[in-house]
């Protein structure tokens, strides 16, 4: 039976105007919102016309339901400050009105929350007592759920928080640290969905802070997390790996393994790849994975976030008139829920999406751009392996990071000590380089942006000299083309022609040597999910302890976007 729950996220319409230069991309931004004031009803008409739009836009491809959010902006609490309590009223009323518009376009809604929010006087006042701060976010849920009779259900995450940049007066913050904690919480939750009769869906992603920081891919952690919960007004949402939203992973097996109601999430935004700037389509994936799923038990349907993810530049809007060219958002939006909910295949989707009179030059296109994502892009041999830190799975993505590409000598050492194989991560990047002359010509033959290409061909320009520069012996005219092709990159792609990738070169000597490296590696690292030894004694336990106490003190020990993007280096040590 098909997939009856198809999720959407549906947040752009909440950036319009935001002007930052780095957005945070994972929640709306709320601060940016007008509760008061003449300039209120102009910004709220014009999301009411947006969110309109992208319902109308998402119903006609097959979504059923959008996600919003939050919980935290719109439950009232006696001791929420004044000004707090104030903007929350005001917030209610208006998305009680998108609410109604969004039910009248036949589609469901779920709200987003954190685990847990707070604010300064609540914080002071709940203070560390957990049964107290349990009681508190049972009582939102239930005023949600009894004052918002259009929303359909929750999406609850408990292994992140508000990032580092938030200024929100409402801020979240990790309350669940194990298993049996999130497991009490969720028993105490699940009789209000059922009373209400709405749908309660926790999320299992984590960024691998406290002891209930593997629930991603942790059996046991899992198990002792959803014992008991046996509502069929209870779901789970997986990404499909075991970390963010990268090529190279394999389908988490826990899908498998636990018989509850489950979702399974992909990001047609992709976040470490662009965000939409160029092609990096998943049709691949999509199809390696329904054809896995068939074996599943009780897969009640999908979750696309086509906005949400991110710190970074690129602005452009899904599914939004008059916002840019989402064209690749769109394909991939398109490939999740034709394959996902509908059994295509990637070339039937695209003869859809398409037309039958482009559908050969885009399908060409499509096969050889997701050649530049996985041989160009990432370095097959190190993406391939399996490798943990602590809780978490390492990304198969380093020198490439949201907006950031990172060329440099820690970067180069860590690729060569792990890569055994260079002169064929060197052949398969030059290979995939060589595609774009046709691509371009695709992209032109079936009036497909070109621009797009031809900026992302100048950044893999940049990408197959880095390649050199990790791979092949050092010498200064490889530093000289990099600096002379960072230069080119930026003049070709000013700023006020359209966001591009920050390059950050650095060839600082990074002092490690090889040797130390592989001892380091050897001892911080592991090949298998489970922990060894070492790890219970001295990675999961002291070592954390060991940050913690000696953590760098000066803000340039850490490169920023370590110290202000997401939840900050400091939660892989909790």
């Amino acid at each position: 039976m098909p997939p009856s729950l198809r999720l959407i996220d549906a947040i752009g319409p909440f950036f319009r105007g935001y002007e930052k230069s780095r957005i945070n991309w994972s929640k709306i931004p709320f601060e940016h919102l007008q509760t008061f004031g003449p300039d209120r009803e102009a910004q709220w008409t014009r999301i009411r016309a947006d969110l309109t739009h992208f319902c109308h836009e998402v119903r006609r491809i097959g979504y059923t339901a959008i996600t919003l959010d939050d919980l935290s902006h719109l439950a009232r609490h006696p001791l929420h400050e004044d000004d707090v309590a104030a903007r929350i009223d005001a917030f209610r009323e208006e998305f009680s009105r998108l609410f109604d518009l969004v039910r009248a376009s036949g589609l469901g809604i779920y709200l987003t929350s954190d685990i847990l929010p707070l604010t300064p006087r609540l914080e002071v006042s709940l203070g560390r007592d957990r049964a107290a701060l349990d009681a508190y976010y049972a009582e939102l849920v239930e005023q949600i759920f009894s004052d918002f009779p259009q929303v359909d259900g929750l999406i609850l995450r408990m292994g992140e928080s508000d990032g580092n940049d938030v200024r929100d007066p409402i801020r979240t913050r990790l309350h669940l640290t194990t298993p049996d904690h999130t497991n009490r919480l969720l028993r105490a939750l699940v009789p209000l969905a059922e009373k209400y009769q709405r749908r309660l869906i926790l999320r299992t992603w984590t960024v691998g802070a406290y002891r209930v920081g593997d629930l991603i891919w942790h059996r046991r952690t899992l198990a002792r997390t959803l014992e008991g919960l046996d509502s069929p007004h209870f779901i789970v949402s997986m990404k499909y790996g075991e970390s963010d939203f990268f090529r190279y992973l394999p389908l988490n097996r826990a899908f498998f393994r636990i018989p509850h109601p489950k979702i399974i999430e992909f990001q047609a935004r992709r976040e470490y790849e662009g965000a939409g700037e160029f092609p990096c389509p998943i049709g691949t994936d999509c199809e390696r994975f329904a054809a896995e799923l068939k074996q599943a038990e009780n897969l009640v349907g999908f979750s696309t976030w086509c906005q949400t993810g991110g710190w970074h530049r690129f602005r452009r809007l899904a599914f939004l008139p008059e916002a840019g060219d989402d064209t690749w958002i769109r394909l991939n939006t398109h490939l999740i829920h034709g394959i996902l909910g509908e059994g295509q295949t990637t070339d039937e989707v695209i003869r859809h999406h398409f037309g039958v009179e482009r559908a050969a030059e885009v399908i060409e296109l499509v096969r050889h751009a997701e050649t530049v994502v996985r041989d160009l892009m990432y370095v097959r041999e190190f993406a391939s392996q399996k490798l943990f830190f602590r809780r978490v799975r390492i990304p198969p993505l380093i020198h490439l990071y949201w907006d950031c590409l990172f060329i440099n000598h820690p970067v180069r050492k860590i690729l060569r000590h792990l890569v055994r194989d260079p002169e064929r991560a060197l052949r398969e990047g030059e290979a995939a380089f060589a595609l774009f002359p046709r691509m371009v010509e695709l992209a032109r033959r079936a009036d497909l942006p070109v621009d797009d290409l031809e900026h992302w061909r100048d950044l893999c320009g940049l990408l197959c000299l880095a390649r050199r520069y990790y791979f092949l012996p050092f010498e200064e005219e490889i530093v000289s083309e990099l600096r002379v092709a960072k230069s080119a990159y930026k003049k070709r792609w000013p700023k006020t022609v359209r966001q591009r990738y920050r390059i950050k070169l650095s060839f600082q000597p990074f002092r490690v040597k090889r040797r130390t490296l592989g001892w380091m590696t050897g001892l911080l690292l592991r090949k298998k999910r489970g922990y060894r030894i070492i790890d219970h004694v001295f990675t999961l336990h002291l070592l954390g302890f060991i940050y913690r106490a000696f953590k760098p003190r000066r803000k340039q020990d850490v490169p920023k976007f370590l110290r202000k993007s997401a939840m900050g280096i400091d939660s892989l040590f909790h």
